[in-house]
């Protein structure tokens, strides 16, 4: 007869890693987004914010590149130059987009409103904090700094910049993991706004969880939450979280105040030996 062994993990989850803008700050994601609409405008291609926050959560210069190759936006491109959008355009756009973000950046490094609550819940349960970010190092420098002075330091921080490619590869989320000295990935939970996040997490092999009320997918400030027409704000957050499922989130939740909650979830699931 022949047999056939494997072994699961049971213990405790050991790390949540959180991406930056849209999940731990800058609610509604405005930084980025805006600055890609400024980038195009430039170049004579007008680009709305939905096609601007399309896809967010990845490196910049393959956000600019998956932008440009939108047919509206290719097509718009075309017209106005002659020629589709080459990767020295790309290039072009990509270090005007830096030094445009650099400046703006620290106005956007307010934290959202439940994190550090759930920071707090976080290091209660022994977990470690990790960060993956699409923002390379020199803008992490600046946001990094204005986060310690609100009182949100994880343990650790990569960029698309430090890795071969930023998402929806796994590796940010991995060197993470590497750097906290926590395995299995099934001890691991990432957390993100967009679907590239979500990616990020399950091509890690770790439980992939997005938050909703803040995140680039809902695209709204928190006053505009707050007194926009509520029909209106649940319809959009009800795309948004059926774009985060359709991507493969395990769960969605409106914002951070569920983490305890959801962590216990998760938790009890590897102890009984499931994976993500």
């Amino acid at each position: 007869m022949d047999f056939a062994f494997s072994r699961s993990y049971r213990g405790p989850l050991q790390a949540v890693i959180f991406d930056w803008a849209g999940t731990t700050v800058d609610y509604g994601c405005f930084a980025p987004a805006g600055v890609f609409v400024e980038v195009f405008k430039d170049k004579g291609v007008e680009i709305n914010m939905d096609e601007a926050r399309g896809p967010m959560g990845m490196h910049k210069r393959d956000h600019i590149r998956i932008v440009s190759q939108m047919d509206r936006v290719a097509q718009a491109w075309k017209e106005q130059h002659g020629h589709p959008c080459t990767e020295e355009d790309v290039e072009d756009m990509f270090q005007q987009f830096v030094p445009r973000q650099l400046e703006i950046i620290s106005q956007h490094a307010d934290l959202v409103p439940e994190l550090l609550v759930a920071q707090a819940g976080l290091r209660r349960r022994k977990l470690k904090i990790g960060s993956t970010t699409g923002y390379n190092n020199e803008m992490m420098d600046i946001l990094t700094v204005e986060a310690r002075r609100r009182g949100y330091e994880p343990d650790s921080m990569f960029c698309a910049t430090d890795v071969p490619a930023g998402r929806p590869a796994p590796w940010m989320a991995l060197q993470n993991a590497m750097q906290l000295g926590v395995y299995p990935m099934e001890a691991c939970v990432k957390i993100g706004d967009t679907v590239s996040d979500i990616e990020e997490g399950l091509n890690a092999a770790m439980w992939s969880v997005g938050v909703l009320l803040s995140s680039n997918e809902m695209g709204m400030s928190l006053e505009q939450i707050r007194l926009g027409n509520p029909e209106q704000v649940e319809a959009r957050k009800q795309r948004a979280r059926l774009r985060m499922l359709q991507a493969g989130a395990h769960y969605v939740i409106d914002t951070l105040a569920e983490l305890e909650w959801l962590l216990d979830e998760i938790e009890g699931r590897v102890r009984r030996g499931e994976r993500p």
